[in-house]
């Protein structure tokens, strides 16, 4: 079976997606699906994700020191199955970037994941409580996605 691939984009590619992939690749551990995240913005292309992603993801059992952030660029349309957006203004960035007939891979993950009509917050400017309410608002929108490809599989 081909693995459905996965990218998760937020603004810097340092907070929200690599958190989002993080914890994807550990819920769905054994399962066929490939997943990367990326930012809109090109600020920390090379970087390693923030410092307090980092810390909250290890507190729950999840390494992602050894990820890099990287733009998202037109390409990524075709290389994925499925683009999740953490808030509105990347999912309208996106948008924006894609090829024709392309711009339906685009979602805003908690709609689509647990149709909630909302962003995942922005943690930058807070502390380690906003990481760690971004981690939850991530683990309950991974595990639900898990569900929704495991029964489309």
């Amino acid at each position: 079976m081909k693995p459905v691939r996965i990218l998760f984009v937020c603004l810097g590619n340092i907070c929200r997606s690599p958190l989002a992939e993080g914890i994807l690749r550990y819920q769905a551990q054994d399962r066929p699906i490939e997943v990367d995240s990326a930012g809109t913005g090109g600020w920390h292309i090379g970087d390693p994700p923030d410092r307090r992603s980092i810390a909250v993801a290890r507190r729950h059992g999840i390494d992602i020191a050894g990820q890099r952030g990287r733009k998202v660029h037109v390409g990524d349309f075709e290389d994925f199955d499925l683009i999740l957006a953490m808030d509105r203004s990347n999912l309208a960035n996106l948008k924006a970037l894609a090829p024709a007939g392309s711009a339906g891979k685009g979602h805003l993950f908690l709609d689509f994941t647990l149709g909630q009509d909302r962003d995942i917050p922005d943690p930058y400017y807070e502390g380690p409580e906003g990481f760690e309410t971004v981690y939850h608002l991530l683990s309950e929108g991974c595990s639900s996605l898990v569900g929704k490809l495991e029964r489309l599989s």
